[in-house]
């Protein structure tokens, strides 16, 4: 289960008017989904939705999840706004009827979930995409507490265990040809959160 101060922190940061994070998608996720053909894509713990509404105005089959009920009403105004629709969901992974290879793509940007569960939704999610299908992947790397430390605008959790390591990803996702798979600094612009240098892992896998 979801501990209530987990959720009361995302419905918090999402209950404001402005957009957490933005309204425009990642940039990262921006370039690696200009590489592959359309289809069905999953995005987990998507927040307000700057990103699945970004999929969607390009064409894609846009589902999505989070906890918070205040970042999908966000979400579903965004995508209005943007004249597409989005099959967005609250609640947990697990109670969410999601099917097996049901994707074509799965979208974990900036998906820190609580460091207990982590790997265990990974995993899960692998079932949900298909052979053949990519995970593309960005996130706050561990030694992104250094960056935290001279900056906290930046962003991020400050605990350890819910940042990501090369050898983590390896081994949640270890079916999978890497295409990419570094740990690399990078300025960020990201509305009200995500502000200056950070240290991230990016990943990009296709399922064998």
């Amino acid at each position: 289960m979801t501990d209530n101060t987990w959720l009361n922190r995302w419905d918090e940061r999402y209950g404001s008017e402005q957009f957490a994070y933005g309204t425009d998608p990642n940039h990262y996720l921006k370039e690696q989904l200009n590489k592959l053909s359309l289809g069905h894509i999953l995005f987990p713990a998507e927040g307000e939705g700057r990103n699945a509404v970004f999929a969607a105005t390009k064409g894609w089959n846009v589902s999505a999840f989070d906890i918070s009920a205040n970042g999908q009403k966000k979400a579903f105004q965004l995508a209005e706004q943007n004249h597409v629709n989005i099959d967005y969901q609250v609640g947990e992974l697990s109670t969410l009827n999601y099917q097996k290879e049901q994707f074509d793509v799965i979208a974990l940007i900036y998906a820190h979930f609580p460091a207990s569960v982590k790997s265990s939704i990974h995993q899960t999610l692998n079932q949900y995409l298909r052979k053949g299908g990519f995970i593309i992947f960005e996130a706050f790397s561990k030694n992104h507490l250094e960056y935290i430390a001279k900056d906290e605008k930046v962003g991020g959790p400050k605990d350890i265990e819910s940042l990501f390591s090369i050898d983590e990803i390896k081994a949640d996702f270890p079916d999978y040809n890497i295409v990419e798979l570094t740990e690399t600094e990078i300025d960020l612009n990201e509305g009200l959160f995500h502000n200056g240098t950070g240290s991230v892992i990016r990943f990009v896998g296709q399922k064998m």
